[in-house]
């Protein structure tokens, strides 16, 4: 037993897998945060073209 609680404390794929899982959802949210705003920019721009068509 205190052969697998050694291990088990020197096993570090656990606590990387988890820095990556944070790592992901920093950028995913980054990602959500940019396409956001660039889907406003983008709608305004055809609207603008299209009331320019249009008109």
């Amino acid at each position: 037993m205190t052969k697998f609680v050694k291990h088990f404390a020197k096993n570090e794929s656990g606590a990387t897998a988890i820095e990556y899982g944070l790592i992901a959802a920093g950028i995913s949210v980054a990602i959500v945060g940019i396409v956001g705003t660039l889907g406003d920019n983008i709608l305004a721009a055809f609207t603008t073209v299209s009331n320019g068509i249009a008109g």
